[in-house]
């Protein structure tokens, strides 16, 4: 095959298939295939052909199709107007790894150390393998992130531009939803985009996994007008936070004395907000721990009286009602009088039994099997079921 004169797509892959042991099935592989069907645009046909014609029926083929960028595999591979629309046998949406599979890349770090690397990469492997243990959390930020050369600086603004159009619109939208605006209303508001046109960019960025829509939790349907949008993806979360509004602050400045002025403020209350998102992802291996059966649903609440961080809504009967500190919380009393409030500003139409929930750092000490409030810190987060 070496010395073998080819001519096209098609008589590559003739002549690959053609040449295998005809006893056993060929595995074809594309990896990052929006790249080859860019260069080969019939590339997408000709597969489909020598699927339809042989391919298929002989079972001697398995095709398989990797890409990274979601919008091109969806539109080009799976869409309708694709020549492959219709003949995939599986499809695999691959996900970052869990917090627990994240943690798993920094061993000799601690607890706290593994989940702020997490607040900042989410389960992105390659990402997490930029963070090198043997630098503080700091010094990596400043290394791998806010460094004009360093790997991440301009990671997102590449992701972007390579699945949207019309960016500057986007930016604007996950600018907003990064510093804070939560709301249909107050996007609209700060980014200038009429609300009528607003929806278009959120759909787009719902479909792309950056941006989830949120409703309040209760056991009744969610109300349309109770939602709320945040940009759910850990590395453009931070970007959009701390270095796209600052660019030119950080390139002039240098990596340290932008982190020391524009990041250190304020990340303790942004790993805060975090630190939510890790206590509902954390759920289920509670539960499984715990050895809940019942199906469930994981989210929050917020109304005019209260904002609750997570509510574990359980079809046993049991509604989890948790508060989240990553930072100091006063004690337990105090922690305890606030769980109390926001469990009586729950909704219980249901009459189910409320449990009280406590996710901080380090678990006080004292704390009895009896407590009213059930505390879990870091090391029962990272416990494996």
């Amino acid at each position: 095959m070496a010395d073998a004169a080819v001519e096209s797509w098609k008589h590559a892959l003739e002549l690959i298939v053609k040449s295998a042991p005809r006893d056993k099935k060929l595995v074809l592989a594309f990896d990052e295939f929006q790249w080859m069907a860019y260069a080969s645009p019939e590339l997408p046909a000709v597969l489909q052909e020598l699927w339809d014609r042989d391919w298929k029926r002989s079972g001697r083929v398995m095709l398989v199709l990797c890409g990274s960028y979601l919008g091109f595999m969806e539109r080009e591979v799976l869409g309708q107007k694709s020549p492959l629309f219709g003949r995939r046998t599986a499809q695999i949406h691959l996900q970052p790894f869990s917090y627990l599979e994240a943690a798993e890349f920094h061993p000799r770090l601690s607890l706290t150390d593994r989940a702020r690397i997490f607040f900042v990469c989410g389960g992105v492997p390659l990402y997490l393998e930029l963070f090198d243990p043997d630098r503080s959390v700091e010094q990596n930020i400043e290394h791998v992130l806010l460094a004009e050369h360093s790997p991440l600086f301009r990671e997102a603004d590449f992701l972007l531009r390579e699945e949207l159009r019309d960016v500057e619109s986007y930016y604007a939208v996950l600018l907003a939803l990064a510093t804070g605006s939560a709301l249909h209303k107050d996007i609209a508001a700060r980014t200038s985009i009429p609300e009528r046109s607003l929806g278009y960019y959120l759909k787009q960025l719902e479909d792309l996994g950056y941006v989830e829509r949120r409703y309040p939790l209760t056991e009744h349907a969610p109300v349309k007008r109770a939602v709320r949008y945040a940009l759910c993806d850990p590395l453009l979360r931070f970007w959009f936070r701390f270095v796209f509004r600052n660019h030119t602050f950080v390139l002039q400045r240098g990596p340290t004395h932008a982190y020391r002025e524009l990041v250190r403020p304020e990340l303790d209350s942004y790993f805060g907000s975090c630190f939510e998102t890790l206590c509902r992802k954390a759920m289920p291996v509670l539960y499984a721990r715990e050895r809940v059966s019942a199906a469930y649903r994981i989210g929050q609440y917020w109304s005019r009286d209260a904002q609750i961080d997570v509510v574990g809504l359980r079809e046993d009967g049991v509604t989890d009602i948790g508060e989240c500190k990553w930072g100091a919380y006063g004690g337990k009393a105090r922690l305890q009088a606030e769980l109390e409030q926001k469990i009586a500003a729950y909704p219980n139409a249901r009459g189910a039994t409320l449990v009280a929930r406590a996710f901080v750092r380090k678990r006080p000490d004292g704390v009895s099997a009896d407590s009213p409030v059930r505390f879990h810190d870091l090391d029962d987060l990272y416990a494996r079921p």
